[in-house]
């Protein structure tokens, strides 16, 4: 039997591969209409341009209203995001578990399983992208935008654990599905909060489907095609592999997606947030001119593309791609939290944009600034980031495919 599927399997990656050129093409001209003349014009609107205004970028509706929700919840809970960190911590080591609690997964295995849709490709091509169209200066917007961002999180993760439900089985489902439904009933908008519901769910498969998992594995690919010329011409292959090892996790449930990442995630991070922080040791001397280029880039009228406005929506909207604060998504993962104090759960969701953003978007940044990668042209992308790396380490290319 093992044999007939690895011949299956083999014949099937020897197809895709021949319709690569074929199917690649399909998949744009199905995806590229609805894309253009349903969801830009939505998601991308701009209204201070409509109104009139030019602020020197577009600056996309989406964006506002993250920022927007932000800046809110941060005041409105008193500033949670620095009041609530040490106890974050706290939480995260255990010091408050209880084996009586429902729930599916620790508070650590709910964070990494998070973290782990996160901690990637957001930090690695995220940031280079933001930085090679808005300039050094995206990087200091990217740090707001993740402190800000820690608020949006607590509130999100918080009704996520509060919504939840847990059937007979002990199994959890939750997630802004369920608060939107039965939060907005409380408040007698009960239909509103069923076509909400609806509507989250599924533009929630539609960005799983491009920018969580079409834009992963697209880049994974170009990392490894990048480091080993013989994968070339083989997008779709290494795109069954991937897909083969992905299901292998996630088919067992959040119990087995939260034992893979409790492992995988402080792992990779520690590696990644190490050798960066070793390449900025070496250029300790430079460390204050970078910080410079950062602040001066940020506040500069002439900056990059569109002047502060347009360095500061690159460095919210690569924020908010990297940490998913305000997104949503994280709050299904958490609502499987073993605990029985909703907020407990809030809080420690918080400390993801930190993690995420703060530190290792901010340690990406600065190798890319350091060793002036930054300005290098028709290199994007986490190829970007590999290359400076790789200026200093010439291994880490390599460690960079497996952590991608």
């Amino acid at each position: 039997m093992k044999k007939q599927l690895l011949l299956f399997t083999a014949m099937m990656a020897s197809f895709i591969s021949a319709q690569a050129g074929t199917l690649s093409e399909t998949i744009d001209g199905f995806f590229k209409p609805i894309v253009d003349n349903y969801l830009y014009p939505v998601i991308f609107w701009d209204p201070i341009k409509f109104f009139g205004f030019d602020v020197g970028a577009d600056v996309p509706i989406v964006v506002i209203w993250l920022i927007f929700g932000a800046v809110y919840f941060t005041i409105k809970m008193k500033f949670i995001n620095l009041r609530g960190f040490k106890h974050a911590v706290e939480l995260v080591k255990g010091d408050y578990d209880d084996p009586n609690d429902k729930g599916e997964v620790s508070h650590f295995q709910a964070l990494t399983t998070a973290l782990s849709a996160t901690v990637g490709l957001g930090n690695i091509a995220g940031v280079a992208i933001a930085i090679s169209i808005g300039g050094p200066g995206a990087t200091f917007w990217m740090i707001v935008a993740g402190l800000l961002g820690m608020s949006a999180k607590f509130v999100e993760c918080t009704l996520g654990v509060k919504y939840r439900k847990i059937d007979e089985n002990g199994e959890v489902s939750g997630g802004p599905m369920y608060y939107l439904r039965d939060g907005l009933a409380k408040y007698k908008m009960g239909g509103l909060g069923k076509v909400l519901a609806v509507l989250f769910a599924i533009l929630c498969v539609g960005g799983s489907f491009g920018g969580g998992n079409m834009f992963q594995a697209n880049q994974a690919y170009a990392q490894m095609a990048g480091q080993f010329p013989i994968m070339a011409g083989n997008g779709p292959m290494f795109g069954l592999i991937l897909a083969i090892l992905v299901g292998a996790v996630i088919i067992g449930g959040i119990k087995s997606i939260a034992n893979v990442t409790e492992k995988i995630v402080p792992f990779m991070a520690a590696l990644y947030v190490g050798t960066a922080l070793i390449i900025i040791a070496l250029n300790i001397s430079e460390i204050g001119n970078v910080f410079v280029m950062i602040f001066q880039g940020a506040f500069a009228p002439d900056a990059a593309f569109g002047g502060v406005i347009g360095v500061l929506i690159q460095g919210f909207r690569r924020a908010a791609f990297s940490n998913e604060a305000g997104v949503g998504s994280a709050s299904i993962a958490h609502a499987a939290a073993k605990t029985n104090e909703p907020v407990s759960e809030g809080i420690v969701a918080l400390l993801e944009p930190f993690i995420d953003t703060v530190v290792i978007c901010t340690m990406t940044a600065l190798v890319l600034i350091i060793t002036g990668f930054h300005d290098v042209q028709g290199v994007e992308g986490a190829q970007m980031t590999s290359q400076a790396f790789g200026s200093v380490f010439s291994w880490f290319p390599y460690l960079l495919v497996i952590a991608i």
